[in-house]
């Protein structure tokens, strides 16, 4: 279904990113590793190679925080790929202590990929159009109080990609902007919640988060693969969000365009 389509997957080393370049390579596309860890990075190519063969991936090293690892990221994928049809932003943290380096990878991360995919990719530029899936989270629609910042950068990610969802549609940039939100996956990112180390001062919350997931539950990433991949493949979605829980997949109603928002009224 994706014969001939070329991917980039930011934090591809292990977790929900592994499993987004599995299904993708799985379905046919080519697909370039982006992640920070250099090791784990080709020990994953290495692996999909054996499982796909060659010139199926390429690995960069790419911490998404910085400029130049990210636009050396989207130029090694297009030298060696010749395009890009399909960008998922999926790096992310967790981290209440260093919240500046936490915005910096889940929400700026996101602009600079989603930037940096709109002006490979759109028609304007001679692109060929495609798909930006941006990794948002529950956290995204609601509060998760053990990690406020992280909670903030989801809220971020989540207006941000669907604005620009709208100005692709606007502009006829021809690429599509749609938005994951899991709830909570087993990844190493879920043990950062019970860690005094990333937790900082809310580490005192650390029971309700263990509450937390035991009413929400705990999805493998292969559930969570399968809902990228109808983001990707689904040409009628475009500033969609798709919440993947234990008990459901469904996709997010919100009021159409800038309208009044549901309200309750009140005497004052």
């Amino acid at each position: 279904m994706l014969n001939g389509k070329v991917a980039i997957v930011t934090g591809a080393a292990q977790g929900l990113g592994r499993s987004f370049c599995d299904i993708l390579l799985q379905n046919g596309a080519r697909v370039a590793l982006l992640d920070v860890n250099e090791v784990l990075g080709k020990e994953v190519k290495d692996d999909f190679e054996k499982k796909y063969g060659p010139d199926k991936t390429q690995f960069i090293k790419c911490d998404v925080s910085k400029d130049e690892d990210f636009k050396d990221g989207f130029q090694k994928t297009v030298e060696k790929f010749s395009g890009v049809d399909i960008v998922c932003n999926n790096a992310g943290i967790v981290d209440e202590k260093n919240w500046e380096k936490t915005i910096s990878i889940n929400l700026a991360g996101v602009v600079r990929g989603t930037y940096l995919a709109l002006d490979c990719m759109k028609k304007e530029n001679g692109g060929r159009g495609g798909v930006i899936v941006n990794v948002a989270s529950l956290a995204g629609l609601g509060p998760l109080p053990p990690a406020p910042i992280y909670t903030a950068t989801k809220h971020g990610v989540m207006g941000f990609s669907r604005a620009m969802a709208a100005v692709s549609e606007l502009t006829g940039a021809g690429v599509r902007i749609n938005i994951l939100c899991p709830s909570f996956v087993s990844t190493d990112l879920l043990s950062t919640f019970h860690q005094e180390e990333k937790t900082g001062q809310f580490f005192c919350l650390k029971d309700l988060s263990a509450s937390l997931l035991e009413k929400y539950g705990v999805l493998e990433p292969a559930v969570v693969a399968k809902g990228l991949f109808l983001l990707v493949t689904d040409e009628s979605k475009n500033g969609e969000v798709l919440l993947i829980s234990r008990e459901r997949a469904a996709f997010v109603v919100f009021p159409k365009g800038t309208g009044e928002l549901p309200c309750v009224p009140v005497s004052l």
